[in-house]
C-alpha cells in the first residue's frame, strides 16, 4: 500500500500578485457585497409588505432575490479572504458544504428563471386565463418544487464528490470550492462523480434553458401579432427585465463552463466566475427595480 497524507484542509489560491491594487479590489468587492445584500433584502421586504406587489411575477422575483442573497453570503466572504491574504485555507468539510450551498443556489436560479418565463408566457399568450391558472396556490407549488428539486438533485451530484479520497494535493486555483477543480484533487476514481454531475445538470440547467427558449419563441410570436406598436412595446416591456436577467445568467454560466478548466484556462474560468457569483446577484435587483414602476411606487409609499 502507498503512503498518502490525507487532506483535511483545502487551500484556495484566489487572486494573487495584486500588489498595490489589493486595497482597491477589496474595497470594490466589499461595496458590491454590501449593496447586493441591501438591494435583495429591500426587494424581499417590499414584496412582503406592499399590497401592490402581490402578483405572481413579484412573488417569483422575491424568491430570486432570496437565492441571490444566499449565494452572495456563501461566496463573497471567502472571496474577500482570498484577496486579503492572497489565498485562504478552508476545512475540507467546509469546502464541501460551500460547494453544496453554491450548487443549490445555482440550480434554484435556473429553475426560478424557468418558472418566471412560464409566468410571462401565460401573461402574454393566454391573458384571459392567466389569473385562474397562475393563482397563489400554484405559485407556492412551483416554488416548493423548485426548492425541492434544487436541494435533492444537488445532493445527488455532491455525494460522489464528498465521498472521494483527497490526499497529497490540496490547492485549488479558484476563489471558491467549485465541483470540477475539487475533483482534480482526488486520488480516487472520479469518473462516476463526473458522469453523475453531467447527468444531474440536464434537468437543472439544460431542460430549463430549453423551456425558457421555447417560452420566448411563443412570446415573440404573440407579440409580433399585435398590430399597434404601442401594444407591442407594452407587451415586450413586461418580460424585458426577465429576458435581460436570463441572458446575463445563462450567458456567463455557459461561457464559464464551456472554457476548459485546466492549465491557463482555469485562470480564465476563475475570472469569469466572478460574473455570475458577484456581479449577477448585484445587478438582478437593479434591472427589475429600474424597469418596474410598481417597485418604485411601493418604495415611495414606504418612504413617505
Amino acid at each position: 500500500m502507498q503512503n498518502h497524507s490525507m487532506v483535511t484542509e483545502i487551500f484556495l489560491v484566489g487572486f494573487q500578485h495584486l500588489h498595490n491594487f489589493k486595497i482597491l479590489i477589496i474595497s470594490l468587492i466589499l461595496l458590491i457585497h454590501i449593496l447586493t445584500i441591501s438591494e435583495n433584502a429591500l426587494v424581499i421586504a417590499l414584496v412582503t409588505v406592499s399590497r401592490g406587489l402581490q402578483s405572481p411575477m413579484f412573488f417569483f422575483l422575491q424568491q430570486l432575490s432570496f437565492s441571490d442573497l444566499l449565494e452572495t453570503m456563501v461566496i463573497v466572504p471567502t472571496l474577500l479572504r482570498t484577496v486579503m491574504n492572497e489565498g485562504a485555507k478552508i476545512p475540507l468539510i467546509g469546502c464541501i458544504v460551500q460547494l453544496y450551498l453554491f450548487g443549490v443556489t445555482e440550480a434554484l436560479q435556473c429553475l426560478l428563471l424557468t418558472v418566471m418565463s412560464y409566468d410571462r408566457y401565460l401573461a402574454i399568450c393566454n391573458p384571459l386565463r392567466y389569473s385562474s391558472i397562475m393563482n397563489h396556490r400554484v405559485c407556492v407549488k412551483l416554488i416548493a418544487m423548485s426548492w425541492l428539486l434544487a436541494l435533492s438533485l444537488t445532493v445527488a451530484a455532491q455525494i460522489p464528490a464528498a465521498t472521494q479520497e483527497f490526499c497529497n494535493q490540496n490547492t485549488i486555483n479558484h476563489f471558491l470550492c467549485d465541483f470540477f477543480p475539487l475533483l482534480e484533487l482526488s486520488c480516487s476514481d472520479t469518473s462516476l462523480a463526473q458522469i453523475l454531475a453531467i447527468t444531474v445538470s440536464a434537468p437543472v440547467i439544460v431542460f430549463p434553458f430549453i423551456l425558457i427558449i421555447g417560452s420566448y419563441i411563443c412570446i415573440a410570436h404573440e407579440i409580433l401579432k399585435i398590430v399597434s406598436s404601442i401594444g407591442r412595446q407594452k407587451a415586450f416591456s413586461t418580460c424585458s427585465s426577465h429576458l435581460a436577467v436570463v441572458s446575463i445568467f445563462y450567458g456567463t454560466l455557459i461561457v464559464t463552463y464551456v472554457v476548459p478548466t485546466r492549465n491557463q484556462s482555469q485562470t480564465i474560468s476563475k475570472h469569469l466566475s466572478l460574473l455570475y457569483t458577484v456581479v449577477t446577484p448585484f445587478i438582478n435587483p437593479m434591472i427589475y427595480s429600474l424597469k418596474s414602476a410598481d417597485m418604485k411606487n411601493a418604495l415611495k409609499n414606504i418612504i413617505q
